[in-house]
């Protein structure tokens, strides 16, 4: 998204005011060189009010006559200084004017489109690590990269964002307005991954009064926020700092476990975990008779249950599987034909 700086307005009155700086530069130059140029309308020398007349008319290309350089060396000034000052005082006030007007009208235009097309997208409240992590997964999980928008306050990120094909707008993600400039309101997931607990507990807390029925996704760092942070209206929380720690005790005391977890959590080959429609035919069996992957969790009526809950025992239509499943990266890898390598001359037939 087109990136809110300078108002027009604001940058219009810099424009102007270089313009200005340069007309009193050209009648600065003209007055104190005021004994080589004729009036030829009054007769009665140039003054500064003159002087000031003939920079303007001039800069202007106006250009009445009634002033003019006498003497040659004031009219080589006027070819090799006045003129190349003409033209720069024409660019800031007309070229670059009709650029400003040009540039917010293409950021109205766009953000305009954005608008009217976005609906039920993904909005991702910092793009750190944790940030570029879950657009990474949600883009392998087949969530289309225009429904997803970026709020973030660095530039860097925001420029990262941007190599990635996301949408991304420039501010704080605990403001009302920035929040609004992605259309927060029609969200239907929000992800926020700050580096700061207090900022993501404010930003919750301004999401959801925003919009009530998204699904909020919040990270933290320290396990004691947590409760903080389902109050203020976050439907899930993850605690990186527990996260973490779990793994790397895991690691010492099983590494073997640490290893498949730590397996689960990366994306892009081995096992990976994933959230999918029962098909019609697993309808009427258990869940442990699913085939090709193994079933963690059903989700029936929106309730997550366990593979053995008594509750699940029979798969229904409509539920959706929480499973572990190879890789689809491994999978494609799999199925791309192999290289024939060229046999010795030791082996037979050759």
């Amino acid at each position: 998204m087109p990136e809110r700086g300078t108002s027009p307005a604001r940058a219009l009155l810099i424009r102007a005011g270089l313009a200005a700086l340069l007309l009193v530069f050209s009648t600065l130059l003209v007055y104190f060189d005021r004994d080589a140029y004729i009036d030829q309308t009054g007769g009665d020398g140039v003054d500064l009010i003159d002087a000031l007349y003939y920079s303007t008319v001039t800069m202007s290309t106006t250009g009445y006559g009634d002033i003019a350089p006498l003497l040659p060396h004031a009219r080589i000034i006027n070819a090799l200084v006045v003129t190349p000052l003409r033209v720069l005082f024409l660019v800031l006030l007309v070229g670059t004017a009709i650029e400003v007007l040009a540039t917010e009208g293409r950021r109205i235009f766009i953000d305009a489109r954005w608008r009217k097309r976005m609906r039920n997208h993904v909005v991702l409240v910092g793009y750190g690590t944790k940030g570029r992590a879950a657009a990474a997964t949600m883009r392998r999980n087949g969530i289309a990269m225009e429904k997803v928008v970026v709020i973030d306050g660095n530039a860097t990120a925001l420029q990262d964002a941007n190599n990635d094909g996301l949408a991304s707008i420039k501010g704080d993600g605990t403001r009302r307005d920035i929040l609004r400039r992605a259309e927060i309101s029609r969200a239907r997931e929000i992800i926020i991954t700050l580096d700061r607990d207090d900022s993501a507990i404010l930003a919750t807390l301004t999401v959801r009064q925003l919009n009530p029925s998204a699904h909020v996704v919040v990270a933290v760092r320290e396990h004691e926020n947590v409760s903080l942070l389902r109050q203020s209206g976050a439907d899930s929380v993850v605690t990186s700092s527990d996260a973490v720690g779990r793994l790397l005790g895991l690691s010492a005391v099983n590494p073997s476990v640490g290893t498949v977890i730590e397996d689960l959590l990366s994306s892009g080959e081995g096992l990976e975990i994933a959230e999918r429609q029962v098909t019609a035919e697993e309808v009427g069996r258990a869940p442990a008779e699913v085939t090709d992957v193994r079933v963690l969790a059903v989700v029936r009526n929106q309730t997550l249950r366990r593979y053995y809950d008594p509750s699940v025992a029979q798969l229904e239509t409509g539920d959706r599987l929480v499973v572990v499943r190879r890789s689809s990266s491994d999978i494609v890898t799999d199925s791309l034909p192999k290289e024939r390598t060229k046999p010795s001359s030791d082996d037979a037939g050759w």
